[in-house]
């Protein structure tokens, strides 16, 4: 009955917050008219690379659902990934909606290349744009083909749109000098709002969105603005080149001590938690689809066959096989998939092995590893040591070659001599016991 009164509450609940909507829209005046242009701002913020590739793609593409006249992207980025810019270039230049970059605070590297494939630039006073030199991972200039390619982009998104492609490529390339503009040939260029506008980088400045819908003569603008969700700002984070090692370092180390401790805990939930976490920010990006994860489920319960019925190991590896096809499907870049993994390899094994030498008989890993033994001194007695029998002398009844028959009295036990071969009929004396073995040996007592 309990059950049933809270189930009729929740319903109430959400009846009550659906007839409330509307009510919630009407005070907030969001409704939009028919005579009224319909202008989108995209935030094109943080780091450049395809978690936001995807969200701009999703936010061009309901722009265009829904009949947008303008599309803004209000930039402000630090830069990024040069794969991930060039997709979201592309993107622009294929939406035939007329769209604006306004740079907010700063449109660096990979954001200003994305500024510059926009229609139009517009840029908040005290903003900046340029500074576009393309660097490796681990922060040193890239190789000369990676560069040559840089360049030929950014002269392209300049000529785009009928700019002069000497500043684009000074943003790139430090032995480009700009008199005019004070750049020797040992620095990056970087413009300001003022710069930019001097030199046709930038359309106008407006300090906001008011003033950028006035230079752009956009009068009585219904304004809908695209928010990242929950999903996609922990998808951004999630595919983020530096995490995914991190996130399958993790899963594979967790999964690999549930293997050897008893029942299922923390290194378990830990180890799913962290491969959850690395397809669903995949799947949320557009990278993956449901069959690399399936995949993946299908791979390890091989493995899991493997582990709980011992076979020739056919089992074992095609669950690695299909572990890994899995990751490498739900991965944007094959090469640093294959990276991440043996990153993960190695960190899983040097950990497991730390673990199970150094802390195995200590704290919670204790129950990993069997330390109990089994003693008399514990109570543990599997047969019951006679010593109530050493001493005494008997007769063996059959020869003992070591071990026969021997009468103690009126009872007959199974024992061994305690060396060589003994006559049927010799007097014979127990020397010992333990358990149910009882050594004898011939006397002349």
């Amino acid at each position: 009955m309990e059950r049933i009164r809270w189930l009729y509450g929740f319903l109430a609940c959400i009846l009550i917050a659906i007839l409330l909507a509307p009510l919630q829209i009407m005070a907030q005046g969001e409704f939009r008219t028919s005579d009224q242009p319909l202008v989108y701002y995209i935030p094109v913020e943080q780091e450049v690379e395809r978690g936001l590739e995807a969200f701009l793609q999703r936010s061009l593409d309901s722009a265009v659902e829904e009949g947008a006249d303008h599309i803004v992207l209000e930039i402000n980025t630090p830069g990024g990934r040069v794969d991930a810019a060039g997709n979201m270039a592309r993107a622009l230049r294929e939406t035939d909606i007329p769209i604006t970059a306004y740079v907010i605070d700063q449109a660096l590297s990979a954001g200003g290349y994305i500024a510059l494939n926009a229609d139009e630039i517009v840029m908040a006073p005290g903003s900046t744009m340029g500074s576009a030199a393309v660097i490796d991972s681990a922060g040193n200039a890239a190789d000369e083909k990676a560069q040559s390619y840089w360049l030929a982009e950014m002269r392209n998104a300049a000529e785009y749109n009928d700019r002069d492609p000497k500043y684009a490529l000074a943003m790139a390339d430090r032995s480009i000098e700009i008199p005019e503009l004070d750049i020797s040939n040992e620095e990056l260029l970087t413009l300001t709002a003022s710069q930019a506008l001097e030199v046709n980088y930038a359309e106008a400045i407006a300090s906001n969105r008011a003033e950028l819908l006035e230079h752009l003569q956009i009068d009585n603008a219904f304004e809908q603005e695209m928010e990242v969700s929950f999903a996609e700002k922990l998808a951004r984070f999630v595919t983020n080149p530096l995490i995914i090692p991190i996130l399958l370092s993790i899963g594979s180390l967790g999964l690999v001590l549930e293997l050897y401790s008893p029942g299922f805990g923390v290194p378990g939930i830990m180890g799913i938690s962290a491969l959850l976490l690395f397809f669903f920010g995949h799947l949320i990006a557009g990278f993956a689809g449901y069959e690399a994860m399936i995949l993946f489920i299908a791979g390890f319960l091989l493995i899991l066959i493997e582990v709980f019925m011992p076979g020739f190991g056919l089992f074992g590896i095609l669950g690695i096989a299909g572990m890994i096809g899995g990751m490498l499907l739900a991965s944007f870049s094959t090469a640093w998939m294959l990276v991440s993994l043996g990153i993960s390899a190695v960190v899983t094994t040097v950990v497991a092995i730390i673990t199970f030498r150094y802390f195995g008989s200590r704290g919670p890993w204790k129950k990993m590893i069997l330390t109990e033994s089994t003693s008399s001194e514990k109570g543990y007695i599997t047969n019951e040591t006679r010593q109530e029998l050493v001493g005494l002398i008997g007769q063996s009844l059959t020869p003992l070659r070591p071990s026969g028959s021997g009468l103690f009295g009126e009872e007959r036990l199974d024992v061994v001599s305690e060396g060589g071969y003994i006559e049927q009929g010799r007097k014979i004396k127990v020397v010992s016991t333990s358990g149910s073995r009882i050594v004898v040996r011939e006397t002349d007592e």
